[in-house]
C-alpha cells in the first residue's frame, strides 16, 4: 500500500495547514514535519482520510478513495481529535478498543491482552500518567488490532516528552511487520533524528519559520 499527499492544504491561504507532500507505504517509516499546536492533527486527518483538503490530492494506491484510505490508514494518539481522555485508565482503553476490534472485551478477555500487550503493571494508570513510549506502544498496538488496517498515522507524538528516538524506534517497528508508517512531529523532533528519519517531509511555512 502507498499513500501519497500532493500539495495538501486546508484553510484560506494554508491557514489551517500549509501545502504540504508526503508519501508512507508498506513497510517504511516516514517523517511529516508540521508546527503549531493544530496543524499535526488536521494532516492527521487529511492522511487517513477523514478530512478532506481544501486543496492538493490524497491517493492510496494510485487512486483517490477517502472511503478505502479510512477503512485501511488507522489515525492515532490525534490532539482533540482521537487522544484518549487523560483520566481514562489503561484497561478502560484496552477493553474499548478490543470493542471496536470486534473482539471479547469482557473483564478476563481484556486481562489477557492487558498481558499479551505487556501493559498488565499499567492496568490502572490512567493513559495521561504512563511513560510516553508505554502510551505510544499501546495506542500503535490497540489500531493495528483491526484486520483491515494496514497504515497507521501517528500524530505528535513529541508533544508528550521523552527521546523521539523512542517512538520513532516503535514506528520502524511497525514497519518491520509491514505497516505503512507516517509519524507527524515538529522540526526540534526531526532535527533531533536527524538523518535517522530519512529526509522528512516538511510544510513549506515550517520550512520558513525553521530557518528564521
Amino acid at each position: 500500500m502507498i499513500v501519497t499527499l500532493t500539495e495538501v492544504s486546508k484553510g484560506r491561504h494554508g491557514s489551517a495547514l500549509p501545502p504540504i507532500s508526503a508519501e508512507f507505504r508498506s513497510g517504511r517509516a516516514s517523517l511529516a514535519v508540521v508546527e503549531t499546536e493544530q496543524r499535526p492533527s488536521v494532516l492527521g486527518l487529511i492522511a487517513s482520510g477523514r478530512m478532506r483538503p481544501d486543496a492538493g490530492t490524497v491517493a492510496i494506491d494510485g487512486a483517490v478513495d477517502p472511503r478505502t484510505l479510512r477503512q485501511r490508514v488507522a489515525l492515532v494518539d490525534a490532539p482533540e481529535v482521537n487522544d484518549p481522555s487523560s483520566g481514562v485508565t489503561v484497561f478502560g482503553i484496552v477493553a474499548e478498543e478490543l470493542m471496536f476490534a470486534g473482539r471479547p472485551s469482557s473483564p478476563l478477555a481484556t486481562k489477557r491482552a492487558l498481558s499479551e500487550l505487556e501493559v498488565e503493571k499499567w492496568s490502572r494508570w490512567t493513559i495521561g500518567t504512563v511513560p510516553a513510549i508505554v502510551r505510544i506502544r499501546l495506542l500503535t498496538e490497540l489500531a493495528v488490532m483491526r484486520d483491515e488496517v494496514e497504515g497507521v498515522v501517528l500524530t505528535a507524538p513529541d508533544r508528550h516528552g521523552g527521546d523521539p528516538a523512542e517512538w520513532w524506534n516503535r514506528a520502524n517497528e511497525l514497519a518491520a511487520r509491514g505497516y505503512a508508517m507516517l509519524v507527524i512531529a515538529g522540526v526540534a523532533s526531526a532535527t533531533a533524528l536527524g538523518s535517522a528519519a530519512d529526509a522528512p517531509e516538511e510544510s513549506a511555512a515550517d520550512q520558513t519559520e525553521a530557518d528564521s
